[in-house]
């Protein structure tokens, strides 16, 4: 789902800290267990990936998705993982055109709930009970990734479609919206490359906008706060393949008229081995 995700050590993006889209709705970095398969169909220039693995949990003894965290607390990280229903994870690349890779992601089915532990079939108001902490959930991605002289640009939408969120907020006394949505545009340039030096110096920007509540359903109102945007610039050197430097400023804001604009100066190191 989308670039970080599957690429998601550090000399592979830029900034201290990856995008919060991958952070909040595709919940970076986010492992499940299953089974599927891979291919490449060379003539068209596509590869393709389909797994059946478990899903996301909602529900361990207190509700996992929320509209400050959107789905990152639902990560079941494999070794710890639990499944009551099935989930689809599949993606489509396209690598046709010299220096272009587009991506379409889907990731759909239901979330996983511990409360179903123990319940007997015949006992419908616990089965009723355990079914409110469900939710069903369809998430999709596109993605962009293009490369020339030196030129890297990356772009990223994501939507998040939630069913039974009423049921679900009233069940745990979460605020978790019905539908999440996010992007971002970046842009950077190995300004080392004229001068010819096997180090790389990529001056970068990035634009993101992440909104955790673009919709809400009946019981809760929709909160400003967490329609969030992120304004990201600065410098990544690649001392060598899988070692970089990385410094950057970061101007963190939302819609909410009540809230101050956040600024932060990150530092960091990556090593890839």
């Amino acid at each position: 789902m989308g670039i970080v995700n599957e690429f998601h050590e550090p000399p592979t993006f830029f900034g201290v800290e990856r995008p919060n889209l991958d952070k909040y709705i595709v919940p970076s970095t986010w492992r499940e267990i299953g089974a599927g398969f891979t291919g490449n169909v060379k003539e068209a220039s596509l590869k393709y990936q389909l797994y059946v693995v478990n899903g996301f949990k909602s529900y361990d003894g207190a509700g996992k998705v929320s509209g400050k965290k959107g789905m990152r607390s639902g990560r079941q990280k494999g070794a710890e993982s639990f499944m009551t229903t099935p989930n689809l994870s599949t993606k489509v690349e396209f690598y046709g055109l010299t220096g272009l890779k587009l991506g379409a992601s889907f990731f759909g089915g239901k979330t996983q709930s511990n409360k179903y532990a123990g319940i007997e079939k015949s006992d419908k108001e616990a089965t009723a009970a355990a079914d409110s902490t469900v939710l069903g959930l369809a998430m999709f991605g596109l993605d962009a990734r293009y490369e020339i002289k030196g030129l890297k640009v990356r772009a990223q939408y994501n939507i998040l479609n939630l069913k039974n969120t009423e049921q679900y907020n009233l069940a745990t006394g979460s605020n978790a919206g019905s539908m999440m949505n996010g992007y971002y545009a970046e842009v950077a340039y190995n300004a080392f490359r004229p001068l010819g030096f096997e180090t790389k110096l990529y001056p970068f920007i990035r634009y993101e906008n992440y909104n955790t509540h673009a919709a809400v359903a009946a019981g809760i109102t929709k909160d400003a706060a967490f329609n969030r945007t992120d304004i990201t610039a600065g410098l990544s050197l690649e001392l060598a393949k899988g070692a970089v430097l990385k410094m950057d400023y970061q101007l963190a804001k939302n819609a909410d008229s009540n809230s101050d604009d956040k600024q932060y100066i990150n530092l960091g190191v990556g090593v890839w081995f």
